[in-house]
């Protein structure tokens, strides 16, 4: 498995790319608040965002496998603590990709110069993405109740997840 800077040609991928990802994780409405009716165009708007944000892509073979960003989580004054966003396939769960992809992720976030990094909205329900975060060194620092509309579950919690790096 390799991670690296995304680049246009992840997107569709020779096998399976990053839109397959993106698409599969937002349609399934369990841990993204995006409309599961996006299109490809709504897509890359909302994942492949500007600088300074940095987008990267664990691929195998051809195949992408996860993504995530990362970035700013607020303008100017607030530029030091990031944000970021993950994305795993369902081919690729069970692997610890997550995992590689949370530890990647933080050590880009120090290279980079940041020096907290902040999630805005980790749904309650989502136990997996709780647990790895939580190992991660991440605290729940708030919660927004019924802030998530899930397709299984109907209205859960969001939480904020906070860790210092």
């Amino acid at each position: 498995m390799e991670i690296r800077r995304f680049v246009d040609t992840d997107w569709h991928g020779e096998q399976a790319g990053l839109w397959d990802t993106w698409h599969e994780v937002v349609t399934a409405g369990e841990s993204y608040d995006n409309d599961p009716a996006s299109t490809e165009q709504d897509a890359r708007a909302h994942w492949l965002l500007p600088p300074p944000f940095e987008v990267w892509v664990a691929a195998e073979d051809g195949d992408v496998l996860g993504t995530y960003k990362v970035g700013p989580n607020k303008g100017r004054l607030g530029d030091h603590v990031a944000n970021a966003s993950f994305m795993v396939s369902s081919r690729a769960r069970g692997r610890g990709l997550g995992r590689t992809l949370g530890e990647h992720c933080l050590d880009r976030a120090r290279e980079l110069g940041y020096t907290a990094m902040q999630f805005n909205a980790v749904v309650s329900t989502n136990t997996v993405a709780l647990r790895l975060w939580r190992s991660l060194g991440f605290i729940i620092v708030g919660t927004i109740p019924d802030g998530f509309r899930s397709t299984k579950h109907g209205l859960v919690d969001f939480h904020i997840m906070y860790r210092q790096l």
